[in-house]
């Protein structure tokens, strides 16, 4: 289920508990002390995703942990305290040095595989892009001649391109 095994709070050990009446039914992690009462809910992860245009043309990174040749979108974990606008902005800036100039939605997705609810944006930047550190290669591909991938931002990519009217056809990636 997780690698959590001590509840936050007191220290207990965690037992799995199956509680009908509150929760539905599912099992779920919790403090046997009920006087406690922490519960591990174990809730999908909100990432905030783009689809950066950068002189009409869009940004795909390679993550210095991936395999040579993976390239993907730009995403992040929000912040406390910030929008899912801001973050995504935010995470532009951080991971390729542009600006943010339009942040519009393109569409709320799951990615079941990492726990995470994925909230995708096309962001129209600006200025000159420098990687940070995490990243080690990036590519401006011509939106029509990109290949979205079937899974959370890919599916983004495809509904970017549909809405678009441009062609699109999924690739698969190695993992899927």
């Amino acid at each position: 289920m997780t690698d959590h095994q001590f509840c936050p709070r007191c220290a207990s050990r965690l037992v799995e508990r199956a509680d009908a009446a509150h929760e539905g039914g599912r099992v779920r992690l919790a403090c046997p002390d009920l006087a406690c009462g922490y519960v591990f809910w174990n809730n999908p992860l909100p990432v905030v995703a783009a689809i950066v245009e950068y002189e009409g043309r869009i940004v795909l990174a390679r993550n210095a942990a991936w395999p040579e040749g993976m390239f993907a979108l730009i995403t992040g974990f929000l912040e406390n305290g910030e929008t899912p606008e801001q973050g995504i902005a935010r995470e532009v800036l951080e991971e390729t040095s542009l600006r943010a100039e339009s942040v519009e939605l393109v569409g709320v997705y799951e990615f079941i595989r990492k726990n995470e609810l994925i909230i995708a944006y096309h962001v129209k930047a600006s200025g000159t892009i420098a990687l940070s550190p995490e990243l080690l290669e990036y590519r401006l591909v011509e939106p029509a001649k990109l290949r979205p991938w079937r899974a959370g931002t890919g599916y983004a990519l495809a509904d970017w391109m549909r809405a678009r009217d441009l062609p699109y056809e999924f690739v698969e990636r190695p993992g899927q």
